[in-house]
């Protein structure tokens, strides 16, 4: 519930602000992606509003540093995986050997 609140806290005001920062900024700029000509560029020049172009921007941000950070621990990920598979394994070991009556047990420490 704390976190709940916390959050409704923290997103409520940002929310605000980014509406109140969209509609301070709707007027409309040119987007051109051909730099080496003015007069007839390849891909022909987009207008979109201001805020547009940043809550995109700020989006794509967002998405590569998190893609930038899942490839970054995979390492983790892997040793965390094969470590898991051993503890699953020793605990099917342990299993196995508490599963045998003592006798046989003391009989396979002996060899």
């Amino acid at each position: 519930m704390r976190r709940r609140l916390i959050g409704w806290f923290l997103l409520l005001p940002l929310s605000l602000v980014l509406i109140v920062f969209a509609l301070a900024n709707r007027q409309t700029i040119t987007l051109n992606f051909d730099p080496t000509s003015e007069t007839s560029p390849l891909i022909p020049p987009v207008h979109v509003p201001l805020f547009l172009l940043i809550y995109v921007l700020l989006i794509a941000g967002i998405l590569l540093g998190g893609v930038a950070t899942w490839f970054t621990q995979g390492k983790q990920r892997r040793e965390k995986r094969h470590w898991r598979k051993h503890a699953a394994r020793l605990e099917k070991e342990a299993a196995a050997n508490s599963n045998q009556p003592s006798g046989s047990l003391q009989l396979a420490n002996d060899r």
